[in-house]
């Protein structure tokens, strides 16, 4: 990004003026500076709040705004003038889905100001007014990147003017975004050769192709690296060469890197066609389903453009071979909290991949893991950290047992030295008592010459013999003193071992207590891990919660729905049993004038009685006859209105049931309405 340090330089940089930069991890930024030249301290600015964007998704989209800004700063001079800057934000709220904020975008970059923006001047702004507001899901991330991808590729991407690449611009574009997520979270950019083989691998496998990884090495060997890997731009240039994908199309080259975008991108674990069984019509249809780790989905067609349908995988779901029915083979089923799904593979190998694929995801949600591919990257990554750190540690050992070597060949030079000096002693004490011995036979001898030439020297020569046992005296001294030396030498050689021995173990002691101290913080990284699955699992249950919420607004509303047709129905009857009154009180009329005209024909006429007989006193036997007769008719008529009366109840009872308006009436009530009269 040229020679000048902001938020996304590596830790080897420097600054203008000569001095380290300090690096500022890419999740933060520099979050508490000001722009240059505006004289006040970092320190006088408050905290700001926590980002409610995650801190992985923070960082890739870091990533891709970092390309952004380097392609702005033409001169490479790490600084980029505020006019392009008020581009670039602008375009970054349109595609992440914030509110604009022009006032503060004004503000932030007046004019006042002298010179371009630096990066350690923008990422303030960047953190507070564009990644602070980013939430997660509420944009399309394939945008965000097609726009820093656009103005990066203007500048740096140089594919073969005579159209001989071997990826398409689009297919470029995928191979970056993949670059992006594989490569290392330190600034600037590069992918480090384990996971270039990986991504080379990966295409390979989808276009059934082996690769070289012995030519891979070479070439790599050749390449040359900055920061221990390649840059995106080294890499596409190595994919456009052809050395690899030698012999391929451009279409099949094409298709791997859209297979490989989806599965890494876009979270797919697989795809493909399957047969799955209707829930209300029972029928099979054949869908195109794409699994990701938090859910199924299934379309018409593998264009997705027409979705049916989605199954949400948790940790309560499951998935299970089923035996061939129905005419179809190869079935398998997805029982969830609320519904099983029953399904059907081509043949018994794809059912085995899609149920060991379900699984995972199944498994990926009970370890609260949203996404496979940076687990795995997290994996990788933690592997490579720990063969460097075995590395490091053998080279260390390594040093340490050179050192050691080096300490005990000199405390054996040192212990030869004193073998030497002893030897030295030895030899003198062998001289010096040879000497001494010749020097007696000498004196004896003289004294013998003497003692027979003058008597008079004996005295002298035996004072001389004094003197002469005195200094053997000494000379003995001496060599008991040089031995006591040596065993003082030799307890401090072993007091020396023994201080190199207690600093050994004061080292391991150390080194335990480093590792107890690392134990602890991953302890505490663990407790903090639960934490965030206990505020996702919380709002999980939010979201079930209003869902039945909703379920209960739908079965009221239809109860309203029933209520207003059972009102409907009783108007109907009320208006059937209206008409039932009429026709019986027509009935009972007709009852009526049918008893006025027998009551007239059941008067008997005697023979030789006269009318006016009649009507005075009558044959003396007919008035209790007639009598009888009235109360015969009286009674048939009770009995008609009871029979009547049960039709009534009949017809309130159905309109208290909500019945028909066509409830029939009492056979004697028809026939008594419908019956003419005299």
């Amino acid at each position: 990004m040229g020679p000048r340090c902001g938020p996304w330089a590596s830790p080897g940089c420097t600054q203008a003026d000569g001095a380290p930069a300090s690096r500022v991890p890419a999740a933060q930024g520099c979050r508490g500076r000001r722009f240059p030249g505006t004289g006040s301290s970092a320190s006088t600015e408050p905290p700001l709040p926590s980002p409610p964007v995650a801190m992985d998704l923070r960082a890739e989209l870091l990533k891709s705004i970092w390309y952004a800004f380097t392609a702005l700063d033409v001169e490479k001079s790490g600084k980029v003038s505020k006019s392009q800057l008020k581009v670039l934000s602008h375009n970054l709220y349109t595609v992440l889905c914030i509110p604009h904020d022009p006032v503060a975008l004004e503000e932030h970059f007046r004019d006042d100001d002298d010179g371009p923006v630096s990066s350690q001047g923008y990422m303030p702004y960047l953190n507070k007014y564009i990644l602070d507001k980013v939430e997660e899901g509420a944009f399309v991330k394939e945008n965000f990147d097609e726009l820093c991808w656009t103005l990066t590729a203007k500048k740096n991407y140089k594919p073969d003017r005579n159209g001989n690449s071997v990826v398409s611009h689009q297919d470029a574009f995928k191979l970056w975004c993949l670059f992006n997520f594989l490569s290392e979270d330190k600034y600037p950019l590069v992918m480090v050769p384990d996971e270039v083989e990986y991504l080379l691998k990966k295409i390979c496998t989808a276009m059934n192709v082996e690769l070289n990884s012995c030519e891979l090495d070479d070439y790599l060997s050749q390449e040359p690296q900055g920061q221990g890997g390649l840059t995106v731009w080294q890499f596409l240039d190595m994919v456009n060469s052809g050395r690899f994908l030698r012999g391929i199309e451009q279409e099949a080259v094409s298709m791997a890197v859209e297979e490989v975008y989806q599965e890494v991108i876009e979270d797919v674990l697989k795809q493909g066609y399957l047969w799955k069984k209707g829930q209300l019509r029972r029928n099979w249809s054949e869908r195109w389903f794409t699994l990701k780790p938090s859910v199924l989905s299934y379309y018409m067609s593998e264009e997705r453009k027409e979705k049916k349908g989605s199954i949400a995988l948790d940790k309560h779901c499951c998935v299970e071979v089923l035996p061939d029915r129905d005419g179809k083979r190869c079935m398998f089923c997805v029982k969830t909290s609320s519904r099983t799904y029953e399904m059907s593979a081509s043949d018994t190998r794809q059912r085995q991949e899609w149920t060991l694929a379900i699984q995972m995801a199944i498994r990926l949600q009970a370890e609260g893991k949203k996404s496979l591919h940076k687990d795995l990257k997290q994996k990788r990554r933690e592997q490579r950290e720990q063969r460097e750190q075995r590395k490091a540690a053998k080279e260390e050992e390594t040093q340490r047992l050179k050192q050691l070597q080096e300490e005990k060949e000199r405390k054996l030079q040192e212990l030869e030295l004193l073998k030497e000096a002893q030897r030295q002693a030895e030899i003198l004490l062998q001289e010096e008592e040879q000497r001494r011995r010749q020097q007696h036979e000498e004196m004896q001898r003289t004294l013998e010459i003497q003692l027979r030439e003058a008597e008079q020297a004996r005295a002298s020569m035996q004072a001389e013999m004094v003197l002469k046992e005195a200094e053997a005296e000494r000379q003995r001294k001496r060599i008991l003193e040089l031995e006591d030396m040596q065993e003082r030498l030799q307890e401090a050689l072993q007091q020396e071992v023994k201080a190199r021995q207690d600093e050994e173990s004061v080292r391991y002691a150390q080194a335990r207590l480093l590792a107890e101290e690392e134990e602890k913080l991953k302890q505490l990284m663990k407790l903090k891990e639960e934490q965030e699955e206990y505020i996702i699992k919380t709002q999980r249950e939010k979201q079930v919660l209003k869902q039945e919420m909703e379920n209960k607004n739908k079965c009221l509303e239809e109860a309203q729905k029933q209520l207003e047709e059972v009102r409907v129905n009783r108007q109907r009857a009320d208006q059937d049993v209206m008409a039932a009154q009429r026709k019986l009180r027509q009935a009972s009329t007709n009852v009526k004038h049918w008893n006025v005209q027998m009551n007239r024909l059941m008067h008997p006429i005697g023979p030789g009685d006269k009318r006016t007989n009649v009507s005075g006193g009558g044959f003396a036997g007919y008035q209790p006859l007639v009598s009888q007769r009235d109360s015969s008719l009286k009674l048939k008529q009770k009995v008609e209105d009871k029979d009547s009366d049960p039709t009534r109840d009949n017809s309130k009872e159905n309109v208290s049931n909500g019945g028909n308006s066509g409830t029939p009436l009492s056979p004697d009530a028809d026939t008594m309405a419908t019956e003419p009269t005299n």
